[in-house]
């Protein structure tokens, strides 16, 4: 009995482990249909009540790729030898520079060869034999003792830490654009490989990657009128007044109307949310205040941040230059950003205020499911531009040995930002790459010398981050776009259709061929390659995994796969039948016989599907992936899953059969 049950539980066991891999999938497609089917104004309310489940659900759903979806392919490359020209001393170029700089472009679009080596190959030939070196070109601001040694490692920080610009950058940009789910990847040293899933408009895509990074220092906005503007948006939202033509803000933004004092008074008197369940006085206040549930307030209070309501009653209690910042999260982001988005609401904020969020999650969220971001609300002008900023990179403390960001900025930029932090001591100064907050750092004392001292990050890697940022503005090596595809969703949706269609022939064929030549055993073979299909893309999609058309492709050579190893068995079962062994005996010895061979094929193709993902990229990857996990699903239920269906039918009595396509003998005594 205990057999019998350890033999179901294999069977169902990888049944059921698949179906949970692949629920979030069907789940997803379920909810997606749902919110499609809703007008925008439903879409708002349905974000708020499912946004966060329905975001969770596709995380964990199988991917489509490209090929099946429709989006772009694009393969952007860093333009090093433009870095190299923009690091030389504008002063010191001269004709002989200039040839080297022609030199080496030329080469360098024809070869994958390091950059930097074809560049020092060209001066060595053109600038050395009229007595130049590297120092007569290149100075290093922050080096005494200047050598060619450590101008060519600075080279090649400066060309390591571009491409790594260049990805933050772009990886923001995409996000912001609203592209989902898409695949961005470094290839070789120079170039970044872009998949963007569902974009179609070509021009504007190449106009976001190509476009300069948007480094700005901005003051952090202080003034109760940003928050009575926010309750007047919630009211608007919630369809209780605030038409955008009265909505313009200035001074008088903080009178209220006697409708909305005796509101305040009669909620005060009767509490609307007595007897509700908390999930109930959740649902009412998100229904009823469509922007204010999104966040909650922060104000500064001596030297702390503490919470506090956005009410009436509460707003005029606030210190008179109260410093404020929000806190929302993944989801919440991602719905104010929509609704700030639209001209009706940005007219309801000050003129000369803005709304920016966090780029990444607050200290102490990042690993958490519900990742928290600020939202701050800034002066519309910068005080300063990244174009200033010379040099900046991430170090210690030698005080205190904590991580910190040194940045450097021209002598324009110097005397700038002395006059700057010297009129805002105390106050908050926002590092904003392309409208979104890195850093809030409080300026301390009035900084001179163009040398500033960035501290309060918790981790080298948030220096790093910083110091990207900061480089980011100064990026003196743009990125070019060398390649790009785009794939319509109809052509998407003819792959869809070819692939499973393909599928199902193949499929159909193999279960017309092992029904017919192996009788039962045949049918044993195709539940086992059922559970093989289910498993392989249960496993893509619980790794993350994104299904491809080559991808389709390996899972059908997967069902080959399999089909050959159930007729290497059978045909071994045979074998031991016509030699006049029973049906328990001849599938014992037929698994045992069969075995050595079916691990050395699936060893063996394993290992090239191995070589073939860590070489290739894209498309080969996408085949790859399949056919390794294919070959180990393959192996399970080749080997363990029909065994085990095949015991259970024999173990039903001690006279019982199954055939593999032949006249079974009478079975010995």
């Amino acid at each position: 009995m205990k057999g019998k049950v350890g033999k179901v539980l294999t069977i169902v066991i990888p049944i059921v482990l698949a179906i949970f891999l692949l629920y979030p999938t069907w789940r997803a497609q379920q909810m997606a249909a749902e919110r499609a089917s809703l007008d925008s104004a439903a879409q708002v309310q349905w974000d708020q009540a499912n946004g966060e489940d329905f975001r969770k659900e596709k995380l964990r759903a199988l991917k489509l790729g490209l090929d099946l979806r429709g989006g772009m392919y694009v393969t952007l490359e860093v333009d090093v030898v433009r870095l190299l020209e923009e690091a030389a001393d504008r002063a010191a170029i001269d004709e002989t520079f200039e040839r080297v700089i022609e030199e080496t472009r030329r080469q360098a679009e024809r070869s994958d060869e390091e950059v930097l080596d074809i560049f020092l190959r060209n001066f060595d030939r053109i600038a050395r034999p009229q007595g130049k070196s590297l120092v007569t070109y290149y100075e290093l601001v922050d080096v005494r003792d200047i050598s060619e040694e450590r101008i060519i490692e600075r080279l090649k920080r400066d060309i390591n830490e571009a491409v790594d610009q260049a990805l933050q950058v772009i990886r923001q940009r995409i996000d912001k654009f609203g592209v989902t789910e898409p695949t961005i990847q470094k290839q070789g040293t120079r170039r970044i490989l872009l998949e963007l899933p569902g974009v179609q408009d070509e021009r504007e895509m190449r106009q976001l990657l190509q476009t300069t990074a948007r480094l700005e220092f901005k003051l952090l906005r202080h003034g109760s009128d940003v928050l009575y503007a926010f309750l007047n948006i919630d009211r608007f939202l919630a369809g209780k007044g605030a038409p955008a033509a009265d909505t313009a803000l200035g001074a008088d933004t903080a009178r209220t109307s006697d409708t909305t004092a005796r509101a305040a008074k009669d909620t005060a008197s009767k509490d609307p949310y007595a007897g509700l369940s908390d999930e109930e006085k959740a649902a009412k206040f998100r229904r009823e205040h469509p922007f204010l549930s999104l966040f909650a307030g922060q104000v500064l209070i001596g030297e702390r941040y503490q919470p506090f309501d956005i009410a009436e009653s509460v707003i005029p209690k606030l210190p008179a230059d109260a410093e404020f910042y929000f806190l929302t999260n993944e989801d919440g982001k991602r719905q104010l950003q929509a609704i700030l988005a639209r001209p009706e609401i940005r007219r309801m904020l000050p003129a000369d205020a803005e709304i920016a969020f966090s780029a990444k999650p607050e200290r102490g969220s990042e690993n958490s499911p519900n990742r928290t971001y600020a939202m701050y609300v800034l002066k519309r002008d910068p005080e300063l531009t990244g174009d200033v900023v010379t040099d900046a990179y991430a170090t210690f403390d030698q005080m205190t040995n904590r991580p910190m960001v040194l940045m450097y900025m021209n002598t324009e930029g110097a005397e700038r930002w002395a006059k700057i932090t010297g009129a805002n001591i105390g106050k908050r100064i926002a590092i904003v790459l392309d409208g979104e907050v890195y850093s809030a750092p409080v300026v301390r004392s009035k900084i001179t010398g163009g040398s500033s001292q960035i501290e309060g990050m918790a981790n080298v890697e948030e220096a790093k981050l910083l110091q990207i940022v900061l480089k980011a503005g100064a990026l003196k090596a743009p990125v070019k776009i060398i390649e790009e595809r785009v794939v319509g969703p109809s052509l998407g949706e003819d792959s869809i259709r070819s692939g499973i269609a393909a599928a199902l022939i193949a499929f159909a064929l193999v279960v017309l061929f092992m029904v017919t030549y192996y009788s039962m055993g045949g049918v044993v073979a195709v539940i086992a390659m059922l559970i093989n299909v289910m498993l392989n893309l249960g496993i893509l999609a619980g790794f993350g995994g994104t299904l491809s058309l080559p991808g389709i492709a390996g899972i059908i050579l997967t069902l080959a796969i399999a089909v050959d190893a159930n007729i290497i068995i059978f045909e071994r079962i045979r074998e031991e039948l016509h030699r006049g062994r029973s049906v328990r005996a001849s599938v014992d010895e037929g698994f045992r016989h069969a075995l050595p061979p079916i691990i050395d094929s699936h060893v063996t193709t394993f290992l090239t599907g191995l070589i073939l993902f860590v070489l290739g990229y894209g498309p080969i990857q996408g085949f790859a992936t399949t056919l390794m996990i294919g070959i180990l699903t393959t192996l399970f239920t080749s080997i363990i899953v029909s065994r085990a269906i095949i015991d259970l039918w024999l173990s039903r009595s001690p006279s019982a059969r199954i055939s593999f396509g032949e006249v079974l003998p009478a079975p010995q005594s």
